[in-house]
């Protein structure tokens, strides 16, 4: 069936309306969306490997979500937390915490990754009365300027929108496919404390278990717990960003757990809430404390709706029967790739899979460019992104 367009639904009028510094991976415009599948104002049905940039582990408008968000919003939509609270708020806190650790943990919510980021920042600088913070080559964590700073996988994020946040410093992810085994990125990181700051000045060591935007990139086990000792030698706190990895994603419900470690504060957001805009730092009680009343917040921060669907996405993963859920399907799909790793002998890697990416550090152009992305998608109803497209 072919639906009329609006005047809006054009790509010339989002030429005409909206700014080209936001790009778009597809030129179709969305009128429905279900589980895995998507459909256009043309009725064409697509589907979806994209998940919303890795928002939707639990599919699009999962039942028990939409449910949920449906009779918050009979109840309360909007206060601000700050200035009167409200139960879901709360109860997602207590619930995120108790995911994270058993020793006593609290969480604070927010309304995007890049807020995760920048005031989980905060918390350890505050916590440490340090101001260095450690990033890796490869790694996103957000848009605004320190989250921006942080960020190190692509020069179009950057562009020329600096000066950017000072203290900041960033050295090699282990990628044994590109020559930097676990002993090679440790190195590199005392290097940096020899030549650039001291352990004493930094106040956060922040990484991704697997590197998103950076090519799907595990951070093998040795180097996660190697990097936890180092950390806590040193008084640094650990920032674990899960915002793409979290939920299941990776096979366990955060990226961290292959590695068994205990980090001191973690990031989450995208799948958090199952397509409504949530994010969160959970941590250390003494950490997360550390802050005198006044210095976190947001209006937007935990709002009702965002809390009711987050709620109900810890519900599905908690519910799904063996086999059936979000993590089982996916420790599955990446335990083929486990296997396929250790046939070929590739080294030093931990839980996950990799994508070899065809920019200048691969030894190999092993997969599409942007345009061969498009001309699949042409051929086949499916969508996806390719990196730096989006």
């Amino acid at each position: 069936m072919t639906l009329v367009k609006s005047r809006y639904g054009t790509v010339a009028a989002r030429d005409l309306h909206v700014p080209r510094g936001l790009s778009n991976s597809h030129p179709i415009f969305v009128t429905r969306a279900e589980g895995t599948r998507l459909w256009d104002t043309d009725g064409k049905e697509y589907l979806d490997f994209t998940s919303g940039i890795g928002v939707l582990n639990t599919g699009h408008r999962h039942p028990r979500v939409v449910d949920a968000v449906r009779q918050q919003l009979d109840r309360v939509t909007h206060t601000c937390f700050q200035v009167t609270m409200y139960e879901p708020y709360v109860e997602l806190a207590a619930r995120l915490a108790g995911l994270v650790g058993d020793a006593p943990h609290k969480a604070i919510l927010f309304t995007t990754g890049s807020e995760a980021t920048e005031n989980a920042v905060k918390i350890a600088r505050a916590h440490t009365r340090r101001s260095g913070v450690v990033a890796f080559q490869g790694g996103f964590h957000g848009r605004t300027l320190l989250s921006l700073t942080l960020t190190a996988s692509s020069p179009a994020y950057r562009q020329n929108f600096g000066p950017f946040a000072s203290d900041v410093y960033h050295t090699p992810f282990p990628d044994e496919y590109r020559g930097w085994t676990t002993d090679r990125a440790m190195e590199a990181l005392d290097q940096l404390f020899h030549t650039h700051v001291v352990p004493a000045n930094v106040a956060a060591v922040i990484v991704e278990p697997q590197l998103g935007e950076g090519g799907f990139v595990p951070a093998p086990i040795a180097f996660m717990r190697r990097l936890r000792d180092l950390t806590r030698q040193h008084g640094i706190v650990l920032i674990v960003d899960e915002v793409q990895t979290g939920f299941g994603r990776t096979g366990k419900m955060f990226g961290y757990e292959h590695a068994g470690i205990d980090p001191d504060l973690v990031m989450m957001a995208k799948s958090l809430a199952g397509g409504l805009p949530l994010s969160a730092v959970v941590g250390r009680a003494d950490i997360m404390d550390a802050p005198l009343p006044g210095g976190l917040g947001g209006t937007y921060a935990g709002n009702p709706l965002a809390c009711a669907a987050a709620l109900a996405v810890l519900d599905v993963c908690a519910l799904a029967p063996a086999g059936g859920g979000p993590c089982d399907r996916r420790r599955a799909w990446f335990g083929v790739y486990a296997r396929r790793r250790a046939r070929e002998g590739s080294g030093d890697q931990g839980a996950g899979c990799r994508s070899r990416r065809a920019d200048h550090y691969s030894r190999t152009r092993a997969r599409p460019t942007a345009a061969e992305m498009r001309t699949l998608q042409e051929r086949r109803p499916i969508l996806a992104t390719a990196d730096g497209d989006v």
